[in-house]
């Protein structure tokens, strides 16, 4: 179970008396306090996706079902229609199982269509996948998803910018989509007409600076315009995953390399150190209290206590200025 402590309430919502109420704090709080598979990040916090953190407008705050650690791994999203052919599902289906054996966790909305090609082709593949959603991240949406929602948990991981119960509403899910975009070193369209919704996550992903692919079709049709305007535009042509690999440019290595670094974090979390969150907040050079408690999100008190007794199992150090954290044999 995890511990209760308040919200931490970033500064610049303070400034603008964006506060929660109390009682809105105590919901989110006993949400992510009845299981453990529920997590709620904040832009300090260790699970926080790197990349997310670069955008000009990053969430506040994320509610997460599921492995978190998974979020510091690099990404790559895959969106398109809802209404979509046989052919664009399989398209979707095979390059998102292409780039999940590659390493990448595949990133996309849980929608009818491609979305949900892409998801159940890393679930299939028993490799990560993550869902942004545009309802409260405890709503299934489409319904017929259920069961693609309960393993997308397994595998990977359900976020939200939403509280829980947050009901579809058709503002939420163009506001998600620059999550889907922000926290994915690229995004790869397939099957879009020119209304897709899946162009305004293209769009954004434009605008943050990521790598933007789009997968051509018939000229004849009207599925392929969005995509084919993307290339117009400049959008990478793709009809292969060695196509996205090829795009991971210089700009994008140094998004990887700041992937990496964070990534060495998930991999303690995702392992049976003792208060790991806590532990990942001390570097192997003097970090200060204060920072501590900052990135853990705990209280001081807390930390103060299970600080000692990570001392006491020769996980760090109390030295003057902090603490610092032990390598072991």
């Amino acid at each position: 179970m995890h511990e209760q402590h308040a919200l931490p309430v970033p500064e610049s919502l303070l400034k603008r008396g964006l506060v929660p109420d109390e009682k809105r704090q105590q919901l989110a709080l006993d949400w992510q306090a009845s299981d453990a598979h529920h997590h709620i990040l904040y832009p300090t916090h260790p699970c926080y996706p790197p990349l997310l953190n670069q955008i000009t407008d990053p969430p506040s705050m994320l509610f997460v079902i599921g492995h978190p650690e998974l979020l510091l791994r690099p990404t790559i999203a895959i969106v398109g229609s809802r209404a979509v052919s046989h052919s664009g599902c399989e398209t979707s289906y095979q390059l998102a199982k292409g780039l999940a054996a590659e390493g990448f966790v595949i990133t996309s909305g849980m929608a009818a269509g491609i979305d949900g090609a892409a998801h159940q082709a890393a679930i299939d593949s028993h490799n990560s996948t993550t869902a942004v959603l545009g309802t409260g991240v405890d709503v299934v949406y489409p319904k017929r998803h259920q069961s693609l929602y309960q393993g997308i948990q397994v595998e990977g991981c359900i976020i939200s910018e939403f509280w829980p119960g947050t009901k579809p509403f058709a503002g939420n899910f163009p506001k998600r989509n620059r999550i889907i975009s922000g926290m994915s070193l690229g995004t790869v369209v397939i099957e879009a007409n020119r209304k897709s919704g899946s162009l305004i996550t293209a769009r954004l992903a434009m605008e943050q600076g990521r790598e933007v692919f789009a997968v051509p079709g018939n000229i004849l049709d009207g599925y392929h315009q969005g995509c084919h305007d993307l290339i117009k535009q400049g959008a990478k042509l793709v009809d292969g995953v060695a196509d996205i690999i090829e795009e991971i440019d210089t700009l994008s290595l140094s998004h990887l390399e700041e992937l990496h670094r964070r990534h060495h974090i998930g991999e303690e979390i995702a392992s049976d150190l003792p208060f790991a969150p806590l532990l990942a907040s001390v570097g192997y050079e003097t970090t200060p209290l204060d920072v501590v408690v900052e990135h853990s999100g705990k209280t001081i008190e807390l930390v103060l206590e299970q600080m000692l007794e990570l001392e006491l199992q020769g996980w760090v150090s109390a030295v003057p200025g902090g603490y610092i954290r032990l390598k072991r044999s």
